[in-house]
């Protein structure tokens, strides 16, 4: 391919780039964002849906999420599986373009299809099975406890270090719940009991989260249930619970989930790299962070390996996440004089910044392969034009940016709690509190001999986002 040719496609690109690179994906979507996070969820969604081209876009992935979270909050479950189901679908069927990979290599990663995070995929299940169960629909629920799971092996299998996040205890417990609301007190055990373990052997390790009691004693009661009493009695002790008893009599529960905070946000920064040339090896080094990688010139001709020899100093684009830190930090549900206290579950804020650091070194290597890439080409045609070469020069400087993108309405973490009310109609007190202020929400709910009722609510209070270094 010629150079002008090569050129022509850059600039065309740069097009894209200048629409959607050149502010971060929150920054593109702040009239959506605003909306939301005041909880005007009617004209968040409205502003979502008036942009019908993002469904067909390289954020498909988002629109469909964005979607479904937005109408799952406002209740219109039915809608928001369907959204939901088109971003599993999405997952499931990805097809990468290969055209835009190598365009990317170009210009920058936002050219290509957002195919989403891990936790991101594991997320959008939780919300579709808890819509399910909102419905009274247990049978479709325990299909997205079957996809959950099978999420979770190709998870553990992709990631065999163990200082990775490779299993998710949130996503146990929940399976749990449901096997639970369905009366499969067996599998309800061992969903329980693969959670506990990831609790103890993952979760405090890596996140210095640790198992809430109320898991114990979901645990313990679901033994009991599926005539396990070895187990039942094992766990009493271990976790010095002598006097636990399971609950009998005319009785409801209802499963309460608080979506407290918003999940971070991606945004750019740079890091300042030198080059070294030997034998046939280039190094780009920040000896600040401690960070070398090597570039091989194999395969390359003499005109490109005098393009890489050049470089002296250069600035690449990486992603990071920015926390946006809780504002309410505890919270607790009353019962006349019982307070039950909402305990995490999941903190989906610090999962997200494991999943984007734990490949950072992939990160790294196809951002240095860019900028390389991108001063070769520059190279080579400063030599024939330098005038035209200046212009590449601007082309990359503008073009070198991380991809931002990210599901930004997921919360910060996720808090619950089991309460055991009586059958007929009963009021309960959600206290949220930020230090010593306190704020108060009341629900009534009418409930059937046995039933489990799944109740959410979402706090979307959060603070400014954080800005300290990338972990």
């Amino acid at each position: 391919m010629g150079h002008r040719s090569v050129i022509t496609k850059i600039v065309a690109m740069v097009t894209i780039v200048l629409m959607y690179g050149c502010a971060t994906y929150y920054q593109a979507n702040q009239s959506f964002n605003q909306n939301f996070e005041n909880g005007n969820l009617e004209s968040a969604l409205a502003t979502l849906q008036a942009n019908t081209k993002e469904a067909n876009s390289k954020r498909e992935f988002l629109y469909y999420v964005n979607n479904g979270l937005v109408l799952s909050m406002m209740s219109r479950y039915e809608e928001s599986n369907r959204y939901f189901e088109k971003a599993f679908l999405f997952g499931e069927d990805y097809r990468r373009n290969y055209l835009n990979e190598a365009a990317s290599y170009l210009t920058n990663p936002n050219v290509t299809t957002y195919r989403g995070e891990d936790h991101e995929h594991l997320m959008l299940l939780y919300y579709k099975a808890i819509n399910y169960l909102k419905l009274g629909n247990t049978e479709s629920a325990l299909v997205e406890c079957r996809r959950m799971n099978i999420r979770l092996q190709q998870l553990s299998d992709r990631y065999e270090n163990e200082n990775k996040f490779q299993r998710d205890a949130f996503i146990h417990t929940l399976m749990g719940l449901i096997y639970e609301a369905d009366k499969d007190y067996n599998n309800a055990f061992i969903a329980y009991r693969n959670a506990v373990s990831i609790y103890e052997e993952d979760y405090e390790r890596l996140f210095s989260i640790h198992m809430p009691d109320q898991l114990k004693k979901d645990l313990l009661r679901t033994a009991w249930l599926s005539g396990f009493t070895n187990e039942f009695e094992f766990y009493k002790s271990k976790w010095n619970m002598p006097d636990f008893e399971v609950s009998t009599g005319d009785q409801a529960e209802v499963i309460f989930f608080w979506h407290n905070g918003l999940a971070p946000v991606k945004a750019e920064w740079g890091i300042n790299f030198a080059v070294n040339r030997r034998d046939n090896w280039v190094y780009f080094y920040n000896h600040e962070m401690g960070i070398n990688f090597p570039f091989s010139l194999e395969g390359y001709d003499k005109n490109e390996k005098d393009g890489l020899a050049n470089l002296e100093v250069f600035r690449v684009a990486f992603p990071r996440y920015l926390e946006r830190p809780q504002y309410f930090q505890e919270a607790s549900i009353s019962t006349g004089n019982i307070k039950h206290p909402l305990m995490l579950l999941e903190d989906v804020n610090k999962i997200a910044f494991k999943s984007l650091q734990q490949r950072m070194h992939l990160e790294m290597s196809k951002a240095l392969i860019r900028v390389a890439l991108k001063k070769v080409t520059e190279h080579q045609v400063k030599k024939e034009d330098k005038t035209l070469g200046s212009v590449l020069g601007v082309i990359n400087a503008i073009t070198e940016k991380a991809d931002t993108r990210n599901w930004q309405t997921l919360p910060h973490s996720i808090y619950y709690t089991r309460v055991v009310l009586p059958v007929g109609q009963s009021t309960v007190t959600l206290s949220l509190k930020d230090g010593n202020l306190s704020t108060t929400h009341n629900f009534t709910y009418t409930l059937n001999k046995g039933q489990i009722l799944f109740h959410t609510f979402t706090s979307l209070e959060s603070r400014y986002p954080s800005y300290g270094a990338y972990p």
